[in-house]
């Protein structure tokens, strides 16, 4: 059960607030009629809909607008911040699920938004409008982990998940789905709009976020995501998420509670 937990709910009403969450923490498939951004203000978090699955550490925000099915699990003792934005006034976001980088002024919205003790309608919506403002900019891709349709790119994806550092090549993954190389290469491409290396390296980014988050060393979770060195996973870590796996781990002892 969530510890400390601070979360309003009323009715149908779309969960707000804040609260601390154990490591693994698994919001099951539900929707809300309102729009809803969750922040992890210490800690990692993970959304899922039918798009896909965007990780977002301290330094991202998931997006859902109303109505889009969804699920959350949460790595690391987790500080949840959940803000509820009302479906009139989700015009200005963007329609479909996604995760945007959280400014300075956009965390500070955040953590008052949630705050205890509430603030009164009028300096709610206020703040709100400032959340839409940050909010602005193009939605980031580079943590996003879109989910196939084709049957055969799914038996490939369920295995890369089950073993995110497993070496094992397209061409025999291809063997195990029944397809060739090359056309696996190709549904890569106009299934989920990237290649097979990108899709894996970003599979092996999400894990490592998790692992960084629950206190495993940049060696040990380069060895343990498929990385042959750690160097090739800083660089790749660094381009994927914006900052060095170093530099992210000591940021989650900064951010406040």
């Amino acid at each position: 059960m969530p510890e400390n937990r601070q979360f309003e709910k009323h009715g149908g009403a779309t969960p707000r607030g804040g609260g601390w969450l154990p490591h693994g923490f698994h919001l099951g498939t539900h929707s809300h009629p309102d729009g809803q951004l969750v922040y992890a203000a210490a800690g990692a978090l993970a959304t899922t809909t039918e798009r896909g699955t965007w990780v977002a550490p301290a330094s991202r925000v998931t997006w859902t607008p109303p109505g889009f099915e969804h699920s959350h699990r949460f790595y690391g003792r987790t500080d949840a911040r959940l803000v509820a934005i009302p479906a009139d006034e989700c015009g200005g976001l963007v329609a479909y699920p996604s995760v945007f980088a959280v400014s300075p002024l956009l965390r500070e919205v955040l953590l008052a938004l949630t705050a205890p003790g509430g603030r009164s309608p009028e300096s709610e919506k206020r703040l709100r409008a400032v959340v839409a403002d940050e909010l602005g900019a193009t939605p980031e891709q580079s943590l996003h982990l879109p989910e196939p349709h084709d049957d055969r790119l799914r038996v490939v994806t369920d295995l890369l998940r089950a073993d995110p550092g497993r070496t094992t090549t397209l061409a025999e993954l291809g063997r195990a789905a029944g397809a060739s190389e090359r056309t696996l290469s190709r549904l890569f491409h106009t299934d989920l709009g990237m290649s097979f290396h990108r899709w894996r390296t970003i599979l092996r980014i999400h894990h490592a976020v998790v692992h960084l988050t629950d206190g495993q060393s940049v060696t040990d979770t380069a060895v343990a995501c498929g990385w042959s060195n750690p160097s090739t996973f800083i660089e790749a870590f660094t381009t994927v998420v914006g900052q060095t796996p170093g530099r992210y781990q000591a940021g989650l002892h900064d951010h406040v509670g």
